[in-house]
């Protein structure tokens, strides 16, 4: 079974690497005592470069998933996946 994303596979790794090292730098910034509001504004962009990753994985997931089967109830079952991941999504913070 090929997966949506598998196309866009290397950039998305390569993204939440990026994410990975600035998650890292957070911790540095803590371990120096910087200023609380450079931490939040680190905080923000990695939570945008989530946000750009989980958008891509629905992109995909719209596309090959939701669109591509043949049957109605299929379509019906990957749409309904489709907005719980949406949900789970949009209920953080």
């Amino acid at each position: 079974m090929t997966h949506g994303y598998a196309a866009n596979k290397e950039a998305l790794v390569k993204r939440l690497h990026r994410v990975e090292g600035q998650v890292r730098g957070i911790e540095r910034m803590l371990e120096e005592d910087r200023y609380c509001i450079d931490v939040l504004t680190q905080i923000a962009a990695i939570q945008a470069a989530l946000d750009k990753v989980a958008l891509g994985l629905l992109d995909d997931h719209a596309h090959h998933c939701v669109i591509s089967p043949e049957s109605a109830a299929e379509r019906d079952e990957k749409t309904a996946e489709l907005m719980a991941a949406v949900g789970r999504l949009m209920r953080r913070g």
